[in-house]
């Protein structure tokens, strides 16, 4: 990276789950306009380190700073956008697509959705060509349109920098380009992203830079790798003995209202609140 602001600045990053070392002393940083891809193998480590940058994991060693700023409340929270990977909306608990993008306004103190919450609802779903289904059930939409809906919960909080982590795990191929397509405009209008792949994808002409990890440590930083059908290839997916796997509990960041399910504020079974 070269001259642009620091949105993401990682130093000496550690954490410790379960009793394992997962992150075991990264560096990382993330220039303003930087499309950056976080690649490696299951176990690699990859997961924990987004949700330790956007404050959902705790460090055990470490720093990181977010706009200038330590995680922590003062941050600016607003200018972030996090998109986890896409999990199956809760049965029994129905809501819509406008509701899941609507509680992305939510969380750092706030309880009850902003004046002009639904016209910036419909313009998050219409980035990700979804205004249509914006009173459907999610529980009725294909898994890569779920994974949409995230990605416009991010949108709607209009962000500086938006992380998502496996955004097209699991999704079928015209899902994905689908993305690709959106992507693509977000990061022609300047949006910076940070993004957990298994491999680039569709998302390789995006792609300027690409940080691998093995083991809980940065192996690569630069351009991205070619990709590869060994058993040694970054993006290979074996998940082995040593390694644990890149899974921990899904929780809310205590600071952040980030969360890692589909219905964040719809888990206690209700809509999110309006603003009189």
């Amino acid at each position: 990276m070269t001259g642009a602001a620091e949105l993401v600045a990682a130093r000496d990053v550690h954490v410790t789950l379960g009793g394992s070392e997962i992150l075991r002393g990264i560096d990382l940083t993330v220039g303003a306009g930087e499309v950056v891809a976080v690649l490696g193998a299951n176990g690699s480590g990859k997961s924990t380190l987004v949700r330790a940058l956007v404050g959902i994991v705790p460090l055990s060693r470490g720093s990181v700073d977010l706009f200038g700023a330590p995680l922590g409340p003062r941050l600016p929270w607003q200018r972030l956008g996090y998109v986890p990977q896409r999990v199956a909306a809760p049965s029994g608990m129905p809501s819509t697509a406008s509701e899941v993008v609507a509680s992305g306004l939510l969380g750092g103190g706030r309880l009850r959705l902003p004046r002009g919450w639904r016209a910036r609802t419909v313009e998050a779903l219409d980035l990700v060509g979804l205004a249509d289904r914006a009173d459907d059930s999610t529980a009725e939409l294909s898994g890569g349109q779920q994974q949409r809906v995230l990605i416009a919960r991010a949108l709607v909080r209009r962000p500086d920098l938006l992380v998502l982590d496996e955004p097209v795990a699991g999704v079928d191929k015209p899902s994905q380009e689908a993305f690709a397509a959106t992507m693509t405009r977000l990061v022609g209008d300047g949006l910076t992203v940070l993004v957990v792949l298994h491999e680039l994808g569709a998302l390789a002409p995006l792609i300027e830079r690409a940080v691998v990890l093995r083991h809980g440590r940065v192996v690569h930083d630069g351009a991205p790798p070619r990709a590869s059908s060994t058993h040694a290839g970054a993006t290979h997916q074996h998940l082995h003995p040593h390694e644990p796997a890149d899974t921990d509990n899904r929780t809310a960041g205590p600071e952040t209202g980030l969360t890692d399910t589909l219905n964040p504020d719809l888990a206690a079974g209700h809509a999110p609140r309006t603003a009189s």
